[in-house]
């Protein structure tokens, strides 16, 4: 199951070192990525096995979600970034992608979107060394394909799933830059604990996270990287949401409509692309039966940047949103009963 189906439509700053892969009108200029020496070989595990890096990566390419961000926040400039499709600028890239670039004073190849397969050819055509996509929805079949291409870093366990402290930590290490990314994540983390303890009234309160989109009510489950997010904050998973999960996916399930009234939380977390999508949800009978929405204890995240920034937070995007989305976390808890 494709994230990005059901986190887009159904979808850090920290100091970063400015050696990385450059790139000019003729295309990605070959430079050395993270700079440090000798290099030894470096061996990351994943879903399908496990890699090893043999040569200090000079041509990345990253796919999916998180691992762009990642390196970019490690000052490594990949030769190739997939192409997203949502919230996205004329270029397919996401706000915190552009604006990181710009400061960067750096380009970059995308390459276009996965839709059934990676643009193998286009991929290829870049000459990487390196294929970084920890949280993406690749197959077996596909990894097996993309590694003739270049050494490829899969995600840890399960498609979609992998949290952003991990996906900095792989990039990281495939990059030869175990510890700035260590360093990169202490700093996001202090960021959170600035607004966890800004927040106490979040602590212990339940939450549930969820979409209407597309005749469909979608419930995220702890084990997806945007309510792992939530529970960094201080909130707590709502027992109902596990409960009343009968299917077999990982990290999302559809509730029934006529189930709502049962999604008991003390705040819920709704995402919608605009302000007019969330109120019409609200507005219908089977939002009116869920607990948290009686109480006015609704956090709308509108906005298909900020919805984008949040789910998941990724190396860059976390800061790029987090104020705002604390400050509607905090008003949706005034409210909690």
């Amino acid at each position: 199951m494709n994230r990005r189906t059901f986190a887009a439509t159904a979808l850090v700053a920290a100091a970063a070192l400015l050696a990385g892969c450059g790139s000019s009108d003729d295309g990605p200029a070959e430079q050395p990525t993270g700079g440090q020496g000798d290099w030894a070989p470096v061996e990351i595990e994943h879903a399908f096995g496990s890699t090893t890096i043999e040569a200090e990566p000079t041509r990345v390419v990253t796919l999916g979600w998180g691992s762009t961000e990642a390196a970019l926040a490690l000052g490594v400039v990949p030769v190739g970034i997939e192409t997203q499709t949502y919230a996205v600028d004329d270029a397919g890239r996401l706000p915190w992608v552009s604006e990181k670039l710009a400061e960067m004073d750096a380009e970059t190849t995308m390459v276009p979107a996965t839709v059934e397969e990676p643009a193998y050819e286009d991929i290829d055509a870049l000459e990487p060394d390196l294929i970084l996509a920890p949280y993406s929805g690749i197959t077996a079949d596909q990894y097996d394909l993309l590694s003739e291409i270049a050494p490829t870093v899969a995600y840890p366990e399960a498609a979609w799933t992998t949290p952003w402290r991990d996906v900095i930590d792989i990039v990281g290490r495939s990059l030869g830059m175990a510890e700035e990314a260590t360093a990169l994540v202490e700093d996001l983390d202090g960021q959170l604990a600035a607004a966890e303890d800004a927040h106490p009234e979040l602590q212990g309160l339940t939450v549930a996270a969820v979409w209407d989109v597309g005749g469909t009510f979608y419930v995220y489950k702890p084990a997806d990287a945007r309510v792992d997010f939530l529970l960094d904050l201080g909130l707590e998973s709502a027992p109902a949401v596990t409960e009343l999960d009968t299917g077999g996916e990982t990290f999302v399930y559809g509730l029934s409509y006529e189930q709502t009234d049962r999604l008991e939380a003390d705040i819920l977390v709704n995402y919608a692309s605009t302000d007019e999508e969330a109120q019409t949800f609200l507005e219908q009978s089977y939002a009116q039966a869920i607990p948290a929405v009686q109480d006015g204890a609704v956090a709308n995240v509108t906005g298909d940047p900020l919805v984008a920034a949040m789910s998941p937070p990724t190396a860059l995007s976390l800061t790029w949103g987090l104020q705002d989305y604390v400050d509607l976390l905090s008003a949706a808890a005034q409210n909690a009963s």
